[in-house]
């Protein structure tokens, strides 16, 4: 049995992890050489991705193991959300304890809000070809994949997947 996990949102106490486990995470996962990578940068500009979308943090023991940001379209971090969507992005876990469940309590606790809010019929993300781990947590969750909304990166070859979710 784990600890419990506390889904909450971040404080600005938190922004330091938020960014560290971002970063180990998706370097961890191969998706960039560099965590000087433009994107890279950007993502770890916690404090700038605060002022513009939400991010909540998973927090077990009282230490941060994972994040993820959320936005409703015509949000600056709303990649594909449509009106009647909630998008999840960035959906990270430190990955020193990764498959420990904090992912798919993020995950859990993002399709119950989204059930409270008003005209939100459905919870949508973007995830990357090869991210089988993660396939295998959105189709646990009830997530199907939307092919005809799957989309590249700007400028590459980088094919991103849709996953949606009606609630």
């Amino acid at each position: 049995m784990h600890p419990q996990i506390l889904i909450r949102p971040a404080v600005p106490a938190d922004f330091d992890a938020v960014a560290r486990i971002t970063r180990d995470a998706y370097l961890a996962a191969g998706y960039f050489a560099s965590a000087d990578h433009p994107y890279m940068l950007q993502i770890q500009d916690v404090a700038k991705r605060a002022g513009q979308a939400t991010i909540w943090v998973a927090e077990r023991a009282g230490r941060i193991v994972g994040s993820v940001t959320l936005a409703v379209a015509g949000e600056p971090f709303a990649d594909i959300a449509l009106p009647d969507e909630l998008e999840f992005r960035m959906l990270v876990v430190d990955p020193s304890v990764q498959r420990s469940g904090a992912g798919k309590a993020m995950v859990e606790a993002i399709i119950n809000h989204a059930k409270s809010l008003h005209g939100i019929k459905a919870v949508a993300l973007t995830t990357g070809r090869t991210w089988e781990s993660a396939h295998g947590l959105y189709r646990k969750t009830g997530f199907h994949r939307v092919p005809e909304r799957d989309w590249f990166v700007t400028d590459t070859d980088i094919k991103l997947l849709v996953y949606r979710l009606e609630v």
